[in-house]
């Protein structure tokens, strides 16, 4: 009797019903028809002259013969008339004959990565189809951190090889920052020798013994670094695969490591004072001149990143010689400071026949002349950039970072902050809406960012990477208009099994709920959105504990006054996860007017001025619309209940994740008037929670005003930290 792998029986229970495929990204063009090609030990591969390397590559990847011709299946040119481009590839699968076509070998490659998928998800019965895909947007990135944490070679080349398969083409590696200088560089050869070692095991330990530097030998030192042969060789690997290698190398700012050993490119000349070169030394600029030409002999690349972020400037205000400088080319800011740097190195990048890519700081002061920007303070430098006509790589944090958290903090590996979960990457637009179709043109595409301040190990790395990379490579890669939640969702049961293939460490879709209000007419329309698939949910709206005798959600429902809902996921019976809770409030500041005696974060806007009185709570994260967020100031604003009014309680709820610099309240007061003019009947709450806690914290801080009467209703909040407060809800009765 055949036995049947219970994993194998569960993949296949999780494909999706006949008639669509489980790819991803979705191709542009898909018809399934009936039948299916079935692969057996005599099955060939054979390949025009320029699609060989990829026929052979797919024979290796799949275990299958290659010949010289007339094989089962095929690489073929495709018409000269087709419109399928550099990366378009037509796959077509009979029960004889597999067939891809393309104009181009990148194309072909393409056609190859899709047939390894169905061959990986269906196995030796392949279902009939006919694909006519090509991509979206011509940039399809990845960024890796390898500085804040070191990663081997190996886990390098498993990571293109992972990034060709879902087609994304640029493999953007950060290779130096301060935390570690990772390439070898001839020229300077205490840049691996030193400054690519450190005290510390981890970023984090680093930090905290004080960012110093060790020595290469030294048993106490960590880190390490890439050879130039090393680096060639993931060039050549990357390559072949169809996968361009961006480097970067940090400038002017995020150069602690550089100025440890070399600290006479510093304003200073003190090790471990500064992090940005000093912009009026001639030395600097011999320095990374010789930096890029060995970068450039190895990295063959178009553009060369040259970073150009968080460039504090502050040695740039008080050097002597930085301020002659100004005077001399005229300046009033040193922002035109970092400019003429980038001007400066982008005229030498620009001689050896490449261009420059740098973070959005590249603007301020203005852009040179042919830079290409990556936007990640969200889309405003993505915009400008566009509108000034420079192309574009959007790469927003609230989207793209994948250091953020991924699912409730509470159950999840240390990150840095922010909640990123699978659903919003998938539904990020590269291109912003406010720019016309003529400037969302110089919107090349996106990328997804891994930032490893807290990321020791790649097995965590994977666990941040999959499967959000997927997510954007769908978004990057499929048409706009073809994009569905549902149907991804339905796709992603079979790339599941993919990665467990694979032996892919990827972060398991979660058991938690958001629980999502919509308030009109008095009610509250409730919908509970999960990350599994047809999931059973079932829900109270006493604040009990669900059980399987609880109602069942199938739709959203509708809630007439107050409540609290509570709803968990069931699978094979049993509760999983941690119930979702969610108080529906309908008090008595629902939609009153709240002035803002000192201004919310431009950065963390919320809802505008409604966001402390529309009813929602905030989630897990501060980022998700609901939370108002209070940069380096207090939070001081008044409430107009329009007339004088009986009041029994007021609550105001914040959170605190420290390692993002977000605070709970050093305390809060509540104070009272009945003309917005002068307040009194003063009450004060102190902060409980620890301010050292790194963990996702939440409090409500609940003041007891029964007997009180009053129209207006001041609260501040008092930022010990200077650093953020976020309140999601003013709740009063």
């Amino acid at each position: 009797m055949r036995k049947i792998i219970p994993g194998v029986l569960s993949l296949l229970a999780c494909l999706p019903a006949f008639g669509q495929l489980s790819l991803v990204p979705a191709p542009a063009h898909t018809v399934v028809k009936t039948g299916t090609f079935i692969l057996t030990p005599q099955t060939r591969i054979s390949a025009a002259m320029p699609f060989r390397q990829t026929a052979a590559l797919l024979a290796s990847g799949a275990s299958i013969a290659t010949i010289p011709a007339g094989g089962a299946i095929r690489f073929e040119a495709a018409a000269a008339t087709d419109t399928l481009g550099e990366e378009g590839y037509r796959l077509s699968v009979t029960p004889k004959n597999i067939t891809v076509r393309a104009q181009h070998a990148r194309g072909a490659f393409y056609g190859s990565q899709t047939l390894l998928q169905l061959l990986a998800i269906y196995g030796k019965n392949i279902p009939c189809a006919e694909i006519a895909d090509k991509p979206r947007f011509g940039y399809r990135g990845l960024h890796l951190d390898v500085s804040r944490n070191f990663y081997p070679i190996e886990f390098i080349r498993k990571t293109i090889d992972l990034m060709a398969l879902y087609k994304l083409n640029t493999f953007h590696w950060h290779l130096t920052d301060g935390a570690g200088w990772r390439l070898e560089i001839k020229q300077y050869p205490e840049l691996t020798r030193q400054a690519a070692w450190r005290y510390g095991t981890s970023w984090k330990e680093w930090r905290d013994r004080g960012v110093r530097m060790s020595r290469e030998g030294n048993p106490n030192a960590s880190g390490g670094y890439y050879t130039q042969e090393q680096a060639k060789d993931i060039v050549r690997y990357a390559a072949e695969r169809g996968i361009t290698v961006l480097p970067e190398i940090e400038m002017p700012g995020h150069s602690e490591e550089v100025l440890a050993v070399y600290p006479e490119l510093s304003c200073s000349g003190v090790p471990y004072k500064e992090s940005d070169f000093c912009v009026a030394n001639p030395a600097v600029f011999t320095f990374l001149e010789n930096v890029l030409t060995e970068v450039m002999a190895i990295f063959p690349s178009k553009y060369i990143h040259i970073g150009g972020d968080e460039a504090g400037k502050e040695a740039w205000k008080t050097s002597a010689a930085c301020q002659e400088l100004m005077k001399k080319e005229g300046y009033t800011s040193v922002d035109q400071l970092q400019s003429y740097f980038i001007r400066k190195i982008e005229k030498f990048v620009n001689s050896k026949g490449r261009r420059i890519i740098g973070w959005d700081e590249i603007l301020e002061g203005g852009l040179a002349p042919d830079a290409t920007v990556m936007s990640w303070r969200g889309e405003k430098g993505g915009i400008e950039a566009a509108r000034q006509k420079h192309h574009v790589i959007m790469t927003p944090g609230g989207y793209c970072y994948f250091d953020f958290y991924q699912a409730n903090p509470l159950t999840q590996p240390e990150a840095i902050g922010g909640f990123l979960p699978l659903e919003k990457v998938y539904s990020y637009e590269p291109i912003p809406a406010g720019l016309t179709a003529e400037e969302g043109k110089y919107i090349l595409g996106a990328q997804a960012n891994v930032w490893t301040e807290y990321i020791p190990t790649t097995e965590h790395a994977e666990y941040m990477i999959f499967p959000r990379l997927l997510a954007l490579a769908e978004v990057v890669w499929s048409p706009k208009t073809s994009r569905n939640w549902p149907d991804f969702q339905q796709r992603m049961q079979a790339q599941f099994g993919l990665l467990q293939k694979k032996g892919v460490n990827y972060c398991r879709p979660s058991y938690d709920l958001t629980i999502r209000p919509v308030f009109a007419n008095g009610k509250a329309t409730v919908t509970l959105l999960s990350e599994q698939y047809q999931p059973e949910i079932h829900y109270t709206t006493d604040g009990t504990k669900p059980t399987l005798s609880s109602p069942k959600y199938t739709r959203p429902f509708e809630v007439a006054g107050s409540a609290v809902i509570t709803a968990s996921v069931f699978e094979d019976g049993q509760a999983k996860g941690t119930p979702a809770t969610l108080p529906i409030d309908f008090h008595k500041a629902i939609g009153k007017k709240v002035t803002y005696r000192l201004p919310a974060s431009k950065g963390y806007p919320a809802q505008g001025e409604a966001t402390l009185t529309n009813g929602y709570r905030g989630g897990l994260t501060y980022g998700d619309g609901q939370w108002q967020g209070f940069e380096g100031k207090d939070m001081d604003v008044v409430i107009d209940m329009g007339e004088s009014t009986a009041l029994r309680s007021l609550s105001a709820g914040f959170m605190q994740l420290t390692g993002p610099g977000v605070y709970m309240p050093a305390s809060v007061t509540v104070s009272l008037s009945d003309d917005g003019q002068t307040f009194g009947q003063e009450l004060t709450l102190p902060n409980d929670v620890p301010e050292n806690d790194p963990k996702l914290a939440f409090k409500s801080f609940a003041f007891d005003l029964s007997g009180k009467r009053a129209r207006y209703l001041r609260i501040q909040a008092v930022n010990k930290q200077r650093g953020f407060l976020f309140c999601d809800e003013i709740i009063v009765y």
